[in-house]
């Protein structure tokens, strides 16, 4: 089948090369002049594991393409899909659904026939709506279905997470619009991935669902951390014992500075907002929202407490800056919080972070960026693991304490057992651990 994928950030450009990789032909488009050139070249603009190769495999093979021209892009295509950016908007935390709407818009210019669209970008109950009356109202004379198919990818397993998903929803009630749909998931039926048909709204509002509860195990666990640590309990083993009952699952209870990235922190802001505007207010996702912001915060504390009260004029080496690994996403990034606070504390702050260095740079500007991480520790008064790439799993933690001014280590991730870093010489802080420093 013939694909369109209006946008070429990280939603569809991974779908699209997925897309491409099942065998359809696939068009992205996006504005960006520079940005098609660069991929074109080979140049990928984010870090995501595998993507590069993907993308260069299906384009050599002819099956991806990219242009700058919408209206050649969209023609002869059995589905366009719309996956644009919408980030939370200035002032009120509702959603901005200007490029959606300007991606509608351009679509319905350029349709030469009957369409399918599909409406990838996460947006909120009734844009679905919205795209379909611009749609029509532009172009009453020809046949459209709007479609909503929420991508639930994550970060650092995108290409895994596209090719053998939980669930694939589909938001129509257009049996034409179905039947493409499943046309085009078709390769993965040997996978069994179970294809679910539900109303246009439901699907929109699924996506917000997930991450809003899988944000709010997160917030719970960081939560019962500060208790565990206030009674002298381990969190790790309470995630441990509560995991284990299969109706709560151990995946997200993992306690930490917090949740950030492109989705968590927008999406449930923005289905706060829903929620207020219908009349419906979700109290549960709001306080989520309230104590992860403060949680972030609350680490630079909790770093300053480990250095005996007092960072001022004293360095602090930071290990990872990016929100989650095997990304170079700084986005609502704990780190940018933690820096905040450090710097507000009067400490100087040196960092390394194996992608992420480059995009935070211009968010840091006081930040020394290192080469590695025993060049971070060098003469620091105290090294903090804020992010759990696989390169710091297994730190040379001797080397580390003998090359520091100060042997304080502030585990924020729960990496390294209790007695490893002591048997290095460190005074470790942990999250959620008797002795951690709150």
């Amino acid at each position: 089948m013939k694909i369109t994928m209006i946008g070429t950030g990280y939603v569809g450009l991974v779908s699209g090369a997925c897309f491409a990789d099942f065998g359809h032909d696939v068009v992205c488009v996006d504005k960006d002049a520079g940005k098609i050139a660069a991929i074109e070249s080979g140049r990928i603009p984010i870090f995501e594991p595998g993507l590069d190769q993907l993308v260069g495999n299906n384009a050599a093979a002819g099956r991806l393409t990219f242009t700058t021209d919408l209206a050649q892009g969209v023609q002869g295509a059995d589905a366009i899909f719309i996956a644009v950016g919408t980030p939370s908007r200035r002032g009120d935390g509702h959603a901005d659904l200007s490029y959606v709407y300007a991606a509608a818009t351009e679509i319905a210019g350029a349709l030469a026939g009957p369409a399918v669209i599909v409406t990838k970008s996460t947006v909120p109950v009734g844009t679905g709506d919205e795209v379909e009356r611009i749609v029509r109202h532009a172009r009453p004379d020809i046949d459209i279905a709007v479609v909503s198919n929420p991508e639930f990818l994550r970060e650092g397993a995108a290409i895994g997470d596209f090719k053998r998903p939980d669930r694939i929803v589909v938001g129509t009630e257009d049996e034409r619009a179905m039947a493409v749909m499943r046309q085009i998931y078709r390769p993965l039926y040997l996978n069994q991935a179970p294809l679910l048909f539900t109303g246009r709204r439901t699907a929109e509002l699924i996506k917000y669902a997930a991450n809003a509860f899988l944000a709010t195990k997160i917030t719970f666990i960081n939560e019962l951390a500060d208790l565990c640590e206030a009674v002298g309990a381990e969190v790790q083993e309470v995630s441990r014992g509560i995991g284990l009952d299969n109706r709560i699952g151990s995946k997200f209870l993992h306690a930490g500075p917090g949740y950030g990235g492109s989705c968590f922190p927008k999406d449930t802001l923005a289905l706060v907002k829903t929620g207020q505007d219908y009349d419906a207010p979700l109290r549960i996702v709001e306080t989520v929202v309230q104590v992860n912001d403060l949680r972030k915060r609350a680490m630079g504390r909790k770093i300053v407490k480990a250095m005996g009260g007092d960072a001022r004029g004293r360095t602090v080496a930071l290990l990872g800056l990016t929100f989650k690994p095997n990304t170079d996403d700084m986005r609502d990034a704990p780190s940018l919080a933690i820096v905040q606070a450090l710097e507000d504390a009067g400490a100087n702050v040196v960092a390394y972070d194996p992608e992420g260095m480059a995009v935070a740079a211009p968010m840091m500007a006081g930040v020394t960026m290192a080469s590695d991480a025993y060049a971070a520790a060098q003469g620091a008064d105290a090294l903090v693991l804020v992010t759990e790439w696989d390169i710091f799993r297994a730190l040379d933690l001797k080397r580390l304490a003998q090359s520091m001014a100060q042997p304080v280590l502030v585990d924020l991730r729960n990496i390294y057992p209790p007695a490893e870093a002591a048997a290095a010489g460190f005074a470790l802080t942990r999250v959620g651990g008797a002795g951690s420093a709150g």
